[in-house]
């Protein structure tokens, strides 16, 4: 994927960001709402320029070809789907420069029938996403002169699949319930590490798929929020804190849901990491309005002037601005999408002479997840599991 640092930092500090202002399980992607601010900035004018640029993290200048550069290589990655889309009013004012600019957008009409153009909306929501977002989360009314969307989905089979049964938390906000657990032991213990991060310590392990496509399971202390566990999963990959790998572990409790031991066997075996996780699936929907400070949207959304003269000759202001997001979390592999949108408007007892080492990995309390592209360290997905999936008894016959 040929997207420069420059591009990928920006994208990943607008995750941190956002991340930190989750609170309970959510799932959101910030590539799925970066290009549409970088495009909206090239076209801004005044506040509204100055205030989408420092949401993107770049000049306004140089943001409209970061988009390019970044959406050109979201699609060129194997697993992963994304696409632009711009609906206008049937008499579109729309500056040929800023409309030429987009890369590679399918362009409708909006005609002004509601449901019609409702319809035709959903239909390429789900169609860009495999149906993981059925419905185009924009707001239409009177006054919408143009939607610009983004629809961002990634599918990853796991190069090695888990193990499936019952998870029965012990302690903590999951006991007594049944969950549908993931199981998987590995002699690659450098998939586990915890990081020392500026709140706690957190745990982080890295389940690799196909594609180069991972994602990295966070479980931070428990007095840590949602928040602060998933900015702290940026900042390892931005190489911001120190990281403990898994082989240089001591014995012991060494990190949340995180232990080493060392027990006698019947026979010799090299140390070993064994994962407990639950399955889960989450969905969550976002008003970016209402955090129109983190999205560089305060001034834009303010509808008694235009702000936004170089995408269209009519005073245009960003009346609806949505996210739509959807991860599964499963056995064999891990998918998400998201679309975004802006419309302005053992048996015996046998000889134990062996002492053998394990590493325990077990994500039995909520914790937070990054979707990553291995190689370029992108942010692809963010999100904080609460209520994972419940254990069914005929799962066990599967």
């Amino acid at each position: 994927m040929r997207v420069t640092n420059t591009t990928i930092r920006a994208v990943n500090r607008l995750t941190a960001r956002w991340a930190r202002t989750v609170q309970g399980g959510t799932v959101f992607s910030a590539p799925g709402v970066w290009p549409l601010l970088a495009l909206l900035a090239d076209g801004a004018g005044g506040a509204a320029r100055d205030e989408l640029a420092d949401a993107v993290g770049l000049p306004a200048e140089q943001a409209a070809p970061a988009a390019r550069e970044l959406l050109a290589g979201l699609a060129a990655l194997p697993g992963l789907e994304a696409a632009l889309g711009l609906w206008t009013a049937r008499t579109p004012a729309l500056r040929e420069a800023w409309r030429a600019g987009l890369p590679g957008a399918a362009h409708g009409v909006l005609t002004g029938d509601a449901q019609a153009d409702r319809a035709a909306l959903d239909a390429w929501a789900a169609e860009r996403t495999g149906g993981l977002v059925p419905s185009m989360p924009v707001a239409l009314s009177e006054r919408t002169e143009l939607v610009l969307a983004g629809a961002l989905a990634l599918r990853a089979r796991w190069l090695r699949p888990f193990e499936e049964g019952a998870l029965c938390p012990e302690g903590g906000p999951w006991r007594e319930r049944a969950l549908a657990g993931l199981w998987r032991r590995s002699e690659v213990l450098d998939r586990v590490g915890v990081a020392d991060t500026a709140h706690g310590f957190v745990t982080e392990l890295k389940v690799l798929g196909g594609n180069a496509l991972d994602v990295h399971l966070l479980l931070g202390e428990e007095q840590m929020t949602p928040g602060q566990v998933l900015a702290a999963g940026v900042d390892v990959l931005a190489r911001r804190c120190p990281v403990a790998p898994g082989p240089l572990l001591p014995f012991g409790d060494v990190g949340p849901g995180l232990s080493v031991v060392r027990e006698r066997s019947e026979r010799p075996r090299p140390p070993v990491l064994e994962v407990t996780a639950p399955a889960y699936a989450v969905s969550a929907s976002h008003d970016l309005l209402k955090r129109h400070a983190l999205f560089g949207l305060t001034t834009a959304r303010d509808d008694t002037a235009g702000h936004f003269p170089g995408v269209s000759t009519r005073p245009l202001a960003v009346g609806s601005a949505e996210q739509a997001a959807v991860a599964r979390f499963g056995a064999l592999g891990f998918e998400a999408a998201a679309v975004t949108a802006f419309g302005p408007i053992a048996v015996g007892l046998p000889r134990l002479r062996w002492r053998v080492t394990t590493v325990e990995a077990r994500y039995d309390r909520p914790f937070g997840f990054l979707a990553v592209h291995r190689h370029t360290r992108l942010v692809l997905a963010a999100g904080w599991v609460t209520d994972p999936e419940p254990f069914r008894e005929d799962e066990e016959d599967h």
